[in-house]
């Protein structure tokens, strides 16, 4: 499989290399040179396991790795509290995909599992002599997740920025008490997209200028622009579609609804790479807080980021800037890597771009889309909660809340499945405070008030952060996110 830049028509590379740069070296992301086309993949899929489906989207998209059973059964084996590793439950009138009973309790886990070993591989295989480093930038959830899959990877070294006072104390806790000897997590005064922007510039003035001094270290993302995270989304799409004829609830062929909460459009892309494998999607309805930049794009094809930013109670999807997106355009606009280039230098020069009458008719066929503010989301935590004893997250309530919206609304009625990103117990506070309770200032007593307020119990992985040592408290300003790079590169090198 070759894998091209969404901004140059330059040279391909193969999946590894895709892999291991993570971002092309003109700024752009890696895409297929050709979507594979696999019609008929999903029937083939029915009751199949996580793995064997795994293996099977692996096949198509990372081919130039040799062991794909293997890569797999390191990825997954025993790193998740149940053996489907996203298990798919009946709530009301829809469907949630739980997508958080990984090492870190958030959707990022069944990506996060796979990249290291792929990337581990792929350093191998190449024999540059080289260390990896890996820079991330996270909104809450992908911080916590890479540093656990990389934690002691041989010849990987792990960056990761967040930002300062924009996670939960429970995200942050996570990180800043990460165990290992090649990762490190740094708060940033600022927002996500401040962080995210910063790092991208890092790659893009390494790939023009190139390290001073022997640093001998390439540069490697752990975000979705990394197509070894976003190919393992895929899976779950699959695996979930097949859950529903298994239980009965469709037969092969029905189509189904997706209901995606999202900032960095990384996951519900999966999905609709899933769609273009065949997978009988109706729609992929996108769910935003009150940073609602993509809503408000999928419903008009103005992309506008000139707007207010809002802390929510849904922090990992306060986001601005969705770098996942400019691939979905890649693939609207026909591969036309020109006009991608031209849209991304006019959100950098304006903070806005607009799509092609055709696009948005693409767009709207394709995709809804709507938004839940904090108020709407609380309500919906205690709404599933009272009327079905099922607890979720906040970023899983504006999700529910929207497809609530959608499902009113659509006349052709379809199964609705809601992917659930994170467990509750990550956001204790605001989900216990929306069931009508006053949350403790103490974030882990919080805990222990919502299993006795539900019954329910807390994943032993944040249970057991309230002991840890916080390990990393550096907090510096993206302006000093170059310089912190190459500082941390050189003494991986000593």
């Amino acid at each position: 499989m070759l894998y091209r830049s969404t901004r140059s028509d330059g040279k391909s590379v193969d999946s590894m290399k895709a892999v291991l740069e993570g971002l092309s070296p003109d700024g752009g992301l890696y895409m297929p040179a050709i979507f594979p086309e696999a019609p008929d993949l999903y029937r083939s899929l029915i009751g199949k396991t996580f793995a064997e489906t795994a293996e099977a989207v692996f096949s198509l998209f990372l081919n130039d790795f040799d062991d794909i059973p293997g890569i797999v059964k390191k990825a997954y084996s025993g790193k998740f509290d149940t053996p489907e590793i996203t298990p798919l439950k009946k709530v009301g009138d829809r469907f949630v995909l739980e997508l958080f009973h990984g090492p870190t309790s958030a959707f990022k886990d069944v990506a996060l599992s796979a990249l290291p070993v792929l990337m581990s591989e792929a350093v191998r295989k190449t024999g540059s002599g080289k260390d990896v480093l890996i820079l991330t930038a996270t909104s809450g959830d992908t911080g916590k997740a890479a540093m656990e899959g990389f934690k002691d990877v041989d010849r990987i070294r792990i960056l990761v920025f967040y930002p300062d006072g924009g996670v939960s104390p429970i995200q942050e806790k996570q990180m800043t008490s990460q165990e290992g000897q090649n990762l490190a997590a740094v708060a940033v005064r600022g927002n996500f997209d401040d962080a995210q922007t910063a790092v991208k510039s890092v790659f893009k003035r390494i790939a023009k200028e190139g390290w001073s001094g022997e640093c001998r270290t390439d540069l490697s993302s752990a975000n979705s622009i990394n197509v070894g995270r976003l190919v393992p989304q895929i899976v779950y799409y699959f695996k979930a579609y097949s859950d529903l004829v298994g239980m009965g609830e469709i037969t092969v062929g029905d189509e189904v609804d997706f209901t995606v909460p999202t900032g960095n459009f990384g996951d519900i892309l999966a999905g609709f790479f899933a769609k273009k494998l065949g997978l009988p999607v109706r729609k992929f309805i996108l769910a935003a807080n009150e940073n609602d930049v993509l809503s408000d794009f999928i419903e008009t094809g103005r992309y506008d980021k000139n707007r207010p930013f809002y802390r929510t109670s849904s922090p990992s999807m306060d986001i601005l800037v969705s770098s996942n997106l400019e691939r979905l355009l890649f693939l609207l606009s026909g591969g036309d890597a020109s006009y991608v280039k031209g849209l991304m230098e006019e959100l950098a020069e304006t903070g806005v771009y607009e799509v092609t009458d055709e696009i948005f008719r693409k767009l709207q066929e394709e995709f809804s889309a709507g938004s839940a503010d904090d108020v709407e989301t609380a309500e919906t935590i205690r709404e599933v909660y009272d009327r079905y004893g099922y607890l979720i997250d906040p970023h899983t309530a504006v999700a529910w809340f929207v497809s609530t919206v959608e499902m009113l609304r659509s006349e052709t009625k379809v199964p609705n499945v809601v992917l659930s990103t994170a467990s509750p117990y990550k956001f204790p506070k605001d989900v216990l405070n929306a069931l009508g309770e006053i949350a403790d200032p103490d974030p882990f007593a919080v805990m222990s008030q919502l299993e006795k307020k539900t019954g329910t119990k807390a994943p032993e992985n944040l249970r057991n952060l309230s002991g840890k040592p916080v390990r990393f408290r550096d907090v510096i300003d993206r302006e000093e996110i170059f310089d912190y790079v190459v500082k941390y590169a050189m003494e991986g090198r000593k």
